[in-house]
């Protein structure tokens, strides 16, 4: 068994600056099944399209930046109920001004 990384260490970033740095960060801090997803789109892609690559590896690193902040993650945790209902008091408050 492989030792798991620190995530209650302050200031911490998986580095994520090349592929296969982000193939790691996306194994050991991604959402379960990101790193076959990551690994699916970026074959499908066309290499020479730089901006869907980079769209692609900057959406997967934004995943494992997500997955590792507390409150990004508690917000991910929230209920459809609850979201609506700040939907429809921020609607409204829009509506009032």
């Amino acid at each position: 068994m492989s030792a798991q990384p620190d995530h209650a260490r302050p200031g911490f970033t998986p580095p994520m600056r090349t592929l296969a740095q982000l193939r790691e960060a996306l194994g050991n801090w991604g959402f379960p099944g990101d790193l076959q997803k990551f690994e699916e789109e970026l074959a499908a892609a066309d290499l020479d399209d730089l901006t869907k690559v980079r769209e692609i590896t900057q959406a997967y690193r934004h995943r494992v930046l997500l997955r590792y902040d507390a409150q990004g993650m508690l917000e991910l945790a929230r209920s459809t109920d609850d979201v609506e209902a700040e939907l429809r008091r921020k609607l409204a408050e829009a509506g009032a001004q």
